[in-house]
């Protein structure tokens, strides 16, 4: 009987031993399928910030020591300031200056131009192939918004109507199929946390009209041509491949980045 007891008691002791263990592995299992669920999510985080911060800065070559290049005609109206290189080609055609004053070189036509408006369309080039990290509907008003780096595809065309803010380090590229519009005394786009004007492009599938006192910031290459109207202010770059640049008493300043030789 002895025996028996011992044996019973033995064998209650391996089975509530095995019901421990098993639950042991059953909480520590959950709690590594916790931490590898939280490391997964933290990896795909991760990737998609990656993928923000490391947009592809593209090389303006030496359109990048533009302000404003126009292909057809440069025009100006007023007393219009443009801080960097003013060009024009394969036109010849600069009118406006002044009483408009250019703080550099003028170039109507020639070879420095040429090249200027070749790197455009390079550039150009580059932009369009850059891939989507965000699509935007049809016909899209981005004013109000706080974006971070990345590139945002319009399918047609984009308006600014309020303040667009650009938050944080890294590139910024707008793709849009058709017309960039800023609306006149209602538009700004302010820079935060990083976000630099040379590291903004504007990849405009026709026309940009830039609405009567707005404020961009960035790059402008327009397939067909750009319209400034009167005291609108751009901090970055006019450039249009085919078509006229036109301002009206704006004041155009060049930022140069660190990569244009």
């Amino acid at each position: 009987m002895t025996y028996l007891y011992e044996k019973h008691t033995l064998m209650s002791a391996w089975v509530n031993s095995s019901k421990n263990t098993r639950q042991v592995m059953t909480r520590n299992n959950i709690k590594n399928y916790i931490v590898m669920f939280v490391l997964i999510l933290s990896a795909a985080s991760m990737v998609q910030n990656n993928a923000f911060a490391t947009t592809i800065h593209p090389n303006l070559g030496t359109v990048g020591n533009f302000a404003v290049l126009g292909a057809s005609t440069v025009t100006n109206t007023g007393n219009s300031l443009v801080t960097g290189n003013l060009g024009v080609s394969p036109g010849t055609a600069i009118t406006g200056f002044p009483p408009g004053k250019v703080i550099g070189a003028i170039y109507a036509g020639g070879p420095v131009a040429t090249r200027a408006h070749a790197d455009a369309v390079t550039a150009y080039r580059a932009l369009s192939s850059a891939t989507c990290t965000t699509n935007e509907p049809a016909v899209a008003n981005i004013g109000g918004q706080t974006l971070k780096p990345g590139v945002y595809c319009f399918p047609s065309s984009a308006a600014i109507v309020g303040t667009l803010t650009l938050n944080g380090n890294g590139v910024y590229i707008f793709k849009i199929g058709s017309t960039l519009t800023t609306r006149a005394g209602n538009s700004h786009v302010i820079l935060t946390n990083g976000a630099s004007s040379s590291d903004v492009f504007w990849q405009v599938g026709s026309s940009a009209t830039l609405g009567t006192g707005s404020v961009l910031k960035g790059t402008v290459i327009a397939y067909s041509s750009i319209t400034s109207t009167t005291s609108a202010v751009v901090d970055g770059r006019l450039i249009a491949l085919n078509g006229a640049v036109t301002l009206d008493t704006n004041h155009i300043t060049v930022t140069i980045p660190h990569s244009v030789k």
